[in-house]
């Protein structure tokens, strides 16, 4: 996620005067990136209808992955990374893929699509106070007044506005907590990942990333004696598996890179902010979730407290 003035952004992507062919084409490939993140969610709750949740990552990365590779392929960037990185790239490659996604996926048999993008959506106010703690970046009022905000939010949305359930033990479910570990998880993930985008080209890197996630998950996934769970595969779980593996863990990565390359992170970041929108929506539709409104207004409080997390950065 990045800081941005929506509303500048909103105005410069449909000044004609002021765009070329080159920034539409941008903006097309960061919006179909992030309505395909919001759908990523709905998506893996289709998969897990059938599938245990480390046969659907599995089989999810391993289609990202020959996606990933042919545009590396394609773009010319094929070699292996430096004996020294290795390591770097089996670490972010554990993060990144194999636990965070188990996480996601674990915690979404039991939770809402769209309460997980709710929380997910919190993963920029973690990158705040981890860089706080260990890059010793300043933390403004304004900042911790929205790390404040957005905590409340998650409260609301987790309990479904029933506050009490906080001091009565009955706090949430187990993929509750698994979804609210993913958000720091990605925000370690994504400040380590800094470093190697400084030396790679992004796409490269990312095929790193995912080829070692996918090879850690394939350890688990023929360990655990998962590879039968394949059979179980029926038409709906098979369309939420091609989604997250053609859209979600492949196109989806190149356009936003793409888009990163021809724009300002600035412009963009803004777009994000429609990812738990687009879950909470297409959950409605396709799932039937109900769409609370102690829900909406709990996402409602996070959004703002992440924008103001942002403002400052």
């Amino acid at each position: 996620m990045f800081p941005v003035d929506p509303i500048r952004c909103l105005n410069v992507a449909y000044n004609p005067v002021s765009m070329n062919r080159k920034h539409i084409a941008a903006y097309i490939e960061v919006t179909f990136a992030v309505l395909v993140w919001g759908a990523s969610f709905i998506a893996t709750k289709l998969a897990l209808r059938d599938l245990a949740p480390v046969t659907v990552v599995w089989m999810r990365f391993a289609i990202g992955v020959l996606i990933l590779g042919v545009a590396t392929g394609i773009r010319k960037q094929v070699s292996l990374p430096k004996k020294q990185d290795i390591f770097y790239f089996c670490l972010l490659g554990f993060l990144g893929i194999t636990f965070h996604q188990w996480l996601q996926s674990t915690g979404l048999q039991t939770v809402q699509a769209s309460t997980t993008a709710w929380i997910v959506a919190t993963t920029p106010v973690f990158i705040a106070i981890l860089s706080w703690i260990f890059l010793r970046e300043r933390l403004l009022w304004l900042q911790i007044t929205g790390i404040i905000l957005a905590t409340m939010g998650v409260l609301l949305v987790v309990s479904k506005g029933d506050l009490r359930a906080l001091f009565s033990g009955h706090f949430g479910t187990t993929g509750d907590i698994l979804i609210l570990i993913s958000a720091p998880n990605w925000a370690v993930f994504s400040i380590l990942s800094s470093r190697g985008l400084k030396k790679y080209p992004a796409t490269q890197m990312m095929f790193y990333v995912m080829a070692i996630g996918w090879l850690l998950t394939s350890i688990l996934f023929l360990s655990s004696g998962n590879v039968a769970d394949i059979r179980h595969i029926t038409s709906s779980s098979l369309i939420g598996v091609g989604f997250l593996g053609i859209f979600c863990s492949g196109m989806a990565y190149i356009a936003w890179y793409d888009g990163l390359q021809a724009l300002p992170a600035s412009q963009i970041g803004a777009f994000l902010y429609l990812e738990p929108l687009v879950a909470v929506l297409v959950a409605w539709a396709v799932l039937g979730e109900s769409l609370i409104p102690i829900s909406l207004l709990g996402g409602a409080v996070i959004l703002l407290g992440v924008r103001l997390v942002q403002k400052s950065v």
